[in-house]
């Protein structure tokens, strides 16, 4: 059995001299590129967005530094599928072409829809170093949502991704994919579904690219963890612009409810947003404007950290014009795209908050951030009368306190008193004001 003997000689060659010590990684990030937010009551640690202060973009083409200086090496993956076969179709320890950027932009305007891509390898380099220690982790699966012509997806199997799964859409991309995958030992999975529409309301036999997360799941061999284990699996890609809010609306309501992806576990977003949408995900109390249930909910789940901004120019746009596929290039600086870690929380959930009341919390969140200088006491009073002055006391507050200064994690203690105190009756979840969930809005 021929093994490509001289791959291997070289691989132990480079690690024998470059050490596997990962505080020694040239790929090591600065700090000074993270932001994280802590939603914990009155110790918030991240830089108002809206405040920070931003270079504007300059013409042409933008100028990018990568977080990682060091070279690019595919490491050998320890759950790759056994060799089958009397030969290896291609040297894992070769690197993948990521193609040029005229070439790439040719291959992504075949696409007949609105939707982004990463055309350019520079850029997909950059994103894949901020994920080398999610690569070099090696615990969990990386999907990729829509990966069109695969320049990330090569990216990331340069850079040593163990599995990759490549979940495309758009049937125009998947030949070229599955040839990448058929060259490869098992790092590839190439999976024709739309990553944003899993789960469609209703039964019976469904065409690609509509999925079950149940039956993709088990298709790949990756079975449900506890809540409070390692992250099985990381979603990488970005949202759709044309429904971005709705999609993660659909995501609250999945995570808090342990539903759809998040049956399987404590899975992770490493995703593009725009900046709007981020700006809202991180809003602090008395920012009475932009301090809505979709801001408390996400904090009060997850870890949100900004890994990058990137200029929206620096992605194609392609959408559909006269029946053929143009691009559209961004005008504005806050065009931005922002590249955020999401990771729920391993804590989330305890003996009065769990999947089974997760919807209730969400609406009970909805209803007082509808009105966010409302009286807090007021809102507890219109659902046990009486009761307000109670919980009030033992959450430390005045009782003037409003609904738009309470923190997420405060939030959450109060639904936890709700429901340890037996006085309140869910007869308020269907009251005429209530927003329903197929609104999607807070």
């Amino acid at each position: 059995m021929a093994t490509c003997g001289g791959c291997r000689f070289f691989f132990l060659t480079v690690r024998t001299l470059c050490g596997t010590s990962r505080s020694a990684s040239p790929h090591a990030l600065p700090l000074t590129k993270h932001r994280t937010l802590s939603t914990s009551a009155r110790t918030y640690t991240l830089d108002s967005f809206s405040g920070s202060k931003k270079n504007p973009v300059q013409s042409g083409r933008p100028e990018r530094s990568s977080p990682s200086t060091g070279g690019v090496q595919r490491n050998l993956s320890a759950v790759a599928v056994p060799l089958k076969g009397q030969f290896r179709p291609l040297c894992r320890y070769d690197l993948l072409d990521l193609g040029d950027v005229d070439e790439n932009t040719h291959k992504a305007l075949a696409c007949k829809i609105l939707r982004r891509f990463i055309v350019d390898p520079t850029l997909a380099t950059i994103v894949t170093d901020y994920l080398a220690e999610d690569i070099e982790d090696g615990k969990a699966v990386i999907f990729e949502c829509n990966p069109g012509p695969g320049v990330l997806t090569r990216s990331l199997l340069n850079r040593g991704a163990q599995r990759v799964v490549a979940l495309e859409n758009d049937a125009h991309f998947l030949p070229e994919l599955q040839a990448l995958e058929s060259k490869l030992d098992g790092q590839l999975d190439v999976v024709h579904c739309d990553f944003f529409k899993l789960d469609p309301i209703g039964q019976g036999s469904m065409k690609p690219p509509a999925m079950y997360s149940e039956k993709l799941f088990s298709n790949l061999g990756i079975s449900e963890v506890p809540w409070s284990s390692d992250v099985p699996v990381k979603v990488v890609g970005i949202f759709s612009q044309r429904n971005e809010r709705s999609l993660l609306w659909k995501l609250i309501y999945c995570l808090f409810e342990r539903l759809s992806i998040f049956h399987y576990g404590r899975v992770e977003l490493i995703m593009f947003i725009s900046q709007k949408e981020y700006t809202k995900l991180v809003t602090r109390p008395r920012d009475y404007k932009n301090y809505q249930a979709y801001s408390v909910l996400w904090q009060m789940a997850c870890d949100i950290e900004l890994l990058h901004e990137e200029p929206l120019s620096s992605f194609l746009t392609t959408a559909k014009r006269n029946g053929k596929a143009t691009s559209k290039r961004a005008t504005s600086q806050s065009d931005n795209l922002c590249l955020v870690r999401i990771t729920p929380r391993d804590d989330l959930f305890n003996s009065h908050l769990t999947p089974l009341n997760g919807s209730t919390l969400i609406m009970m969140v909805k209803q007082c951030l509808a009105k966010r200088k409302s009286r807090l006491i007021e809102q507890i009073n219109s659902w046990s009368p009486g009761s307000g002055p109670e919980l009030i006391s033992k959450l430390g507050f005045l009782d003037d306190t409003l609904t738009g200064d309470v923190y997420p994690d405060e939030y959450k203690r109060l639904f936890e008193l709700m429901e340890q105190s037996g006085n309140f009756a869910e007869s308020w979840l269907y009251e005429e004001t209530l927003e329903t969930i197929n609104t999607g809005h807070g």
